[in-house]
């Protein structure tokens, strides 16, 4: 599709309207810039041509709009879409409908489909990049609080078991959920691992843990512990405290 084009004639109105002609655009769809003054000169002589830049206006909101409602008629479903730009940076599309399970996709996939295609259609026509980001019912909230909350489950499973815990693939932004949840936990870290659309996170203890899943967190880190078993000095427990940190009572 092109965006701008420059155009040389012997007057400004001829470039412009060869420009016009060229982007399939009316007058009021563009923006005229003058890059060189012409002149008629004296008689003929001396006369140099106009030349002039015309960029076609670009609507992100009609694009995304347009370019949804042709992916909604193939898929045979009726979905309203509503539009917010923001700082003519971020491009915010709520979709609305009685399908919308089927615009969802099983854990979000086709929604994130619909919103990569629509950001590459969006900023095929753009000069500056356009963040552009589709949700339906709170779809995305929901499920970044569920993510956060299997984050902490996990974590705790990984602290129990002295073991990593390795989470299913899931794209960069749900990755991302994740890691930020676990950033201040004191006893595991997060990284990823594979490739492209199997890139997966690794929820691992941090250095200090005791093999063999009883015991203290060496290096005087017990505050774990402390808390854990706080009040929990019975007889029959298998750890008692001592010297400030909890070690194996051998029974």
């Amino acid at each position: 599709m092109l965006k701008s084009i420059e155009v040389i004639a012997k007057t400004k109105e001829d470039a412009v309207n060869n420009a016009l002609r060229e982007l399939n655009a009316g007058i009021d769809e563009v923006l005229v810039e003058i890059l060189e003054e012409g002149s008629r000169g004296f008689l003929g002589i001396g006369s140099k041509p106009f030349k002039v830049k015309v960029s076609k206006k670009v609507d992100p909101i009609k694009i995304a709009k347009d370019f949804l409602r042709e992916v909604f008629v193939c898929m045979g479903i009726s979905v309203n879409i509503e539009c917010e730009f923001i700082e003519g940076k971020y491009l915010n599309i709520d979709l609305g409908g009685n399908n919308m399970g089927v615009v969802i996709g099983k854990r979000g996939q086709t929604l994130d489909s619909l919103q990569y295609l629509t950001s590459i259609i969006v900023n095929r026509s753009e000069d500056s990049f356009v963040n552009v980001t589709i949700d339906t019912e709170q779809y995305r909230k929901k499920r970044k609080e569920t993510l956060e909350s299997l984050a902490i489950g996990l974590a705790k499973k990984a602290k129990h078991l002295r073991k990593d815990v390795v989470l299913e693939p899931m794209n960069p932004n749900e990755r991302k959920i994740i890691h930020s949840a676990l950033q201040n936990d004191r006893y595991v870290t997060t990284h990823s691992e594979g490739e492209g659309a199997f890139r997966y996170v690794v929820i691992s203890p941090k250095e200090g843990y005791r093999d063999g899943g009883r015991g203290a967190f060496r290096d005087g880190h017990n505050d774990f512990y402390k808390e854990r078993y706080k009040g929990r000095r019975k007889e029959g427990y298998n750890g008692v405290y001592k010297d400030g940190g909890y070690e194996d009572a051998g029974v």
